[in-house]
């Protein structure tokens, strides 16, 4: 898949050592996120801490817009405070609004349907294969009406969808094609990139993604007509306060070191009994898990962020080979299990953001696991972290498969501090949990 250097080489059993030795003789227990990170990131973070000046505006963000481009290989990226917003920016420059329909696959997160309802178009839920969790083509044509104007494709954990059929599809239907490449920073379809294969694309680097600025976004394109019209929207976004900026910038650093594996069992626990009064931000706000419009929503990615984003794609070739053969890993442990595994199309080169595995009694395989790590649960909803699928127009039932995928789905983690050692705990603690429960 990748021709990274990493892929010759066994994954690192050394990662996450930097707490000395007192530290590794504790077990280790893997969290979901800070994984994408290294020290010399944070050393960039504080680095902008101790600059408040440079924190908001500065040189760094097209300098980073630059790289990201690069990396995908578009001409034009775009940068926001989130890929929703990177998304509303996209929409809004490809005329998409009230009266429209935009065809999107579920499960996904309550921010993408949102940012089709802040234009005033309607999202259409389109149900998913249970191979790949990706769009049912299928199931998208019985919900064609002559208001359909977008085709959305999201590449579910970084398993791209079936290009070769979408874009038949679009075309036949008249459809502007983008790419929610969220989850899939690194994926190819076809021998190219995702991300250019559409009329545009978003990507997001939320602290839960590929990598990380804790909050941020991308919206990419070929086209220079749209990129113009995303610039001037960009412009008039507010830019976010310093104290906002400062605090993302903090909150990378602490992840940082309270994620680190032998750490993280206790540093967890603390967190958790923070509750409310954890003084980080949090990436969804409780207007937008209620469908509503968050106050200052149109946000423009920080000058210190696009910084740490810099760092981050640096890295981004070695962090795809690991991940791409923590994968692999899993897929050997588990291939003979009977458990139902994620099946790319044939054309696909996944980049796995986690990898997504189903089983029957999802509290008892997360209880089982929970001593070794903190797994993944995309998705707990057909629309993900929103107070009831509802708000945004869904209708229970409407898209049985991805209900179901939202009931027993599970995420195992593949970010670099997963090492060798880990992958085989994992699964093994994985295959003990389901034969004893007999939950296949």
């Amino acid at each position: 898949m990748h021709s990274f250097s990493t892929r010759a080489r066994p994954i690192d059993l050394g990662a996450s050592s930097t707490h000395g030795n007192q530290a590794l003789q504790l077990p280790r227990c893997l969290a979901l996120l800070g994984g994408t990170t290294r020290w010399s990131d944070c050393v960039e973070a504080l680095r902008y801490l101790l600059r408040p000046a440079q924190l908001v505006q500065g040189a760094k963000i097209e300098e980073y817009e630059q790289a990201f481009a690069r990396t995908v290989g578009v001409k034009y990226a775009i940068s926001f405070g989130s890929g929703r917003v990177g998304l509303y920016a996209l929409l809004r420059a490809l005329g998409v609004g009230e009266g429209a329909e935009v065809l999107l696959s579920v499960p996904t997160h309550i921010v993408v349907a949102n940012a089709i309802r802040y234009t005033g178009a309607r999202p259409v839920y389109v149900d998913c294969h249970l191979e790949d969790y990706n769009i049912d083509l299928g199931d998208a044509e019985r919900r064609i009406t002559p208001r359909s104007r977008v085709l959305l494709l999201q590449h579910t954990f970084g398993i791209p969808v079936e290009m070769d059929a979408a874009l038949v599809f679009a075309r036949r239907h008249n459809l502007v094609v983008i790419e929610d490449c969220v989850h899939a920073l690194g994926a190819r379809y076809d021998g190219r990139q995702v991300g250019t294969l559409g009329h545009g694309a978003i990507f997001s680097t939320e602290e839960t993604k590929t990598i990380s600025t804790v909050m941020g976004g991308m919206a990419v394109t070929n086209d220079p007509n749209l990129a113009s019209r995303m610039r001037t929207f960009q412009a008039s976004c507010s830019w976010p306060r310093m104290w906002l900026s400062a605090r993302y910038l903090m909150k990378f650093v602490v992840y940082y070191m309270l994620t680190e594996p032998h750490v993280h069992r206790v540093a967890r626990i603390a967190y958790e009994r923070m509750g409310r009064r954890n003084p980080l931000p949090v990436p969804t706000t409780e207007e937008e898990r209620k469908g509503q419009r968050p106050r200052n929503y149109e946000r423009r990615l920080g000058n210190g962020q696009a910084a740490v984003g810099l760092c981050q794609l640096s890295n981004l070739e070695k962090s795809l080979g690991h991940r791409e053969l923590v994968a692999n890993a899993y897929r050997d442990c588990l291939a003979r299990s009977g458990l139902r595994l994620p099946q790319a199309p044939a054309k696909a080169e996944p980049s796995f953001v986690r990898y997504p595995v189903w089983v029957e009694d999802r509290p008892s395989v997360i209880r089982a696991l929970a001593p070794h790590a903190v797994l993944g649960t995309w998705f707990t909803s057909v629309l993900e972290e929103a107070e009831s699928p509802e708000v945004a127009g869904y209708e229970p039932g409407s898209c049985p498969r991805a209900e179901q995928a939202a009931q027993h789905l599970i995420n195992l983690p593949t970010h670099p501090r997963v090492s060798e050692r880990d992958v085989s705990i994992l699964a093994t603690a994985l295959l003990k949990a389901v034969s004893s429960k007999k939950v296949v």
